[in-house]
């Protein structure tokens, strides 16, 4: 047999990446929650704090994830958290103005993104062979940027058709719910479609030393900083659009088509080479990216560009990172690899929309822009310094031969 023959069916990887799309509408609608609150006499800095209210408890999901997933099993836990990311969809639109409540459903919106965004890799990782990680993690997370992307768009569709941006909200809340059922009848396929057991899914100190002293902490260190930018230009694309006279559906647009057909095209091309060259030109054109949106942008065209850029590079470097530290990580903390990138995740793109809505309220849009781009050069630095490294040391054992 083959061993390009992917141990999971397509039929049941296919269903899998469809309800992870559903689940992911939820949180791609709380890029709206800067237009909501707007509507309701709030500013950005009122948006990142419910935002960054979800980075509290995803601190409990990322740490819970693994004791769920060995009582409950991967999928019944992510259909379970499921249901509180249609409860804080629909508590974001039926929430009248301002307060707290709104955090509130922040934290739920945590939990429930928390547990899903973990334990998704951690159920790819246990259904492919490590060399096959890569591919599949590229397919998972392209799944879950189309949700993400898609969500914005619904309200942008919604507001074309004159009603008004909670509506988003109630359909992201739908079709999270039919993730979630769909989810729980995929769990014993799941089960029986993996090739090693997950119970060693919970994390502990002695592991997170293991693994925050291996290679494996540059990518996790990585992620943290791209989940900054991703959130940081994401949650408050509303507001930079309306700033420059622009409409916010084009970035998502151009971001989401060119996440989804990188992927399509390149991104099997993309895993097969060098992950530390690979992600050192990807992170360089994320960083241009950002260089096109604060010096360059200024019409239709020109923002599905940067889009678009942003997309690529954030969208494929992120596959390749996930594989990464999946494959630098200690012997047999692999699941415990991805709690801790997943958590660098949640503090960037849940953290950083409080200091981003601040910055865009007392020194404005500029200024924010400013920190991204500093931000994403640190990220690009440290690929290049990981390849700087490792040629120095090849340079070295070759002159000792």
């Amino acid at each position: 047999m083959s061993t390009a023959t992917p141990p999971v069916s397509s039929k049941l990887f296919g269903l899998f990446c469809l309800a992870s799309y559903l689940l992911s509408l939820s949180y791609g609608s709380t890029f709206l929650l800067s237009l909501l609150i707007g509507s309701r006499g709030g500013n950005e800095h009122d948006a990142g704090s419910v935002i960054s209210a979800a980075m509290l408890s995803t601190f409990a999901a990322v740490i819970a994830s693994g004791h769920l997933s060995d009582l409950l099993g991967a999928a019944r836990s992510v259909a379970l958290f499921g249901l509180l990311l249609v409860v804080a969809s629909l508590g974001f639109a039926l929430t009248p103005g301002l307060g707290h409540l709104l955090l509130f459903f922040g934290l739920l919106l945590g939990l429930g993104w928390g547990v899903f965004y973990t334990l998704g890799p951690i159920i790819v990782a246990s259904l492919v062979t490590p060399v096959q990680r890569a591919k599949y993690f590229a397919l998972l997370s392209g799944s879950m940027m189309t949700g993400i992307g898609s969500g914005p768009l619904l309200g942008r569709v919604a507001s074309a058709l004159g009603f008004p941006v909670t509506a988003a909200f109630y359909l992201a809340a739908l079709a999270s719910l039919i993730g979630v059922l769909l989810l729980w009848q995929l769990d014993r396929h799941l089960k029986n479609a993996s090739l090693e057991s997950t119970a060693v899914s919970r994390i502990s100190w002695r592991a997170t030393a293991q693994v925050l002293s291996s290679r494996a902490v540059f990518p996790i260190i990585m992620v943290g900083l791209g989940g900054c930018v991703f959130g940081g230009l994401s949650s408050f694309q509303t507001s930079y659009a309306a700033a420059r006279s622009l409409d916010y559906s084009l970035f998502f647009l151009g971001f989401m088509g060119a996440a989804i057909s990188s992927r399509m095209l390149i991104a099997g091309f993309v895993v097969k080479r060098d992950p530390l060259r690979a992600s050192c030109l990807l992170s360089g054109l994320m960083l241009g990216s950002i260089l096109l949106f604060g010096l360059v942008v200024d019409d239709g065209l020109s923002y599905v560009v940067a889009a678009a850029m942003l997309g690529v590079g954030y969208g494929l470097t992120y596959s390749v990172i996930n594989g990464l530290v999946a494959n630098e990580a200690p012997t047999g903390t692999t699941a415990q690899s991805l709690l801790l990138f997943s958590l660098s995740y949640f503090i960037g793109v849940f953290g950083f929309p409080l200091l981003a809505g601040k910055i865009i309220v007392e020194q404005g849009m500029a200024n924010l822009l400013l920190t991204v781009i500093a931000i994403a050069l640190l990220n690009w630095l440290i690929t290049l310094g990981r390849l700087i490294w490792r040629h120095v040391c090849s340079t070295q054992a070759m002159q000792r031969v």
